[in-house]
């Protein structure tokens, strides 16, 4: 049997590559808050999803097989593990250095105001007590500056990270899962390629069956056409030998002594005569 080689189109490809985000994303960050891994930052959801996205278009082009579909899942997984933990380290960090000079500030007051007391009044407070050095060192450095240690901040607790959480237990989750949810994708995989053959199939024979009609009913058209234009031609020539009489059979030459009668006598007594 015929089994076409087929890809898939940039609207089938998007459509993919954008389900299989979705789902990858928002399982792999549930699991994380599951798991017990901290909250996920917002900015680190934007950036597996265009990450995941990137990597799934350039692989959504045709049939992939379960080893090719397990090692991506096992990969993007530790990836998105690790993303998700630098993220919430960060948050962590920040949030504790805000704290102390919260908690600093607090040091400095009593009383009601010093209970409801938010990080910018918290600084205030320190810069009126001479202490403005604790709040400019907790301060957002230039943009340049920030930049660089935030990059360089975001690959060491990167790399802690993954460090930290790279158990035994941990690898064997994430291995068992990428099988099992490859597994799945498999399944669903050559459900969708079946179904797009059988369709190029489909599609085929049909335009197969059309295009012999058309050829068919062409020939017949071309038939007629000479048909009708040999009739045309026989028509013509039978006018032409009948104008130029050349063609007509010769009259026979009428008789010297023939009698032509044409009819009865038109008197009485000629019947006599006849007699």
């Amino acid at each position: 049997m015929y089994v076409p080689v087929v890809r898939a189109s940039a609207g089938l490809r998007l459509l993919r590559a954008a389900v299989f985000t979705a789902a990858c994303v928002a399982l792999s960050a549930a699991a994380h808050l599951v798991a017990g891994g901290g909250a996920v930052p917002l900015w680190t959801l934007g950036v597996a999803v265009a990450a995941v996205f990137a990597v799934a278009v350039s692989l959504a082009g045709r049939e992939r097989a379960l080893p090719g579909i397990a090692a991506a899942l096992a990969l993007g997984q530790l990836a998105l593990h690790t993303l998700f933990t630098t993220g919430h380290l960060l948050a962590a960090r920040g949030s504790r250095d805000d704290g102390r000079l919260i908690e600093l500030a607090r040091g400095l007051l009593c009383g009601e105001r010093a209970a409801a007391l938010s990080l910018p009044q918290a600084r205030a407070v320190l810069a009126d007590a001479g202490l403005g050095h604790h709040a400019s060192a907790a301060a957002p450095a230039p943009a340049d500056a920030q930049l660089t240690l935030s990059v360089l901040d975001c690959v060491r607790l990167a790399v802690r990270g993954a460090l930290a959480t790279a158990s035994g237990p941990m690898l064997l989750g994430h291995l068992a899962a990428a099988l099992a949810a490859g597994w799945l994708l498999r399944r669903g995989e050559a459900a969708l390629w079946r179904l797009v053959r059988l369709s190029v199939l489909v599609l085929d024979g049909v335009l197969g069956e059309v295009s012999l009609r058309a050829l068919r009913d062409a020939l017949a058209w071309a038939r007629a056409l000479v048909a009708l234009r040999a009739g045309d031609v026989r028509a013509s020539e039978g006018r032409r030998v009948a104008e130029d009489g050349s063609g007509a059979p010769p009259e026979p030459e009428a008789l010297r002594h023939a009698v032509v009668r044409r009819g009865p006598p038109a008197r009485p007594q000629d019947f006599a005569l006849t007699a």
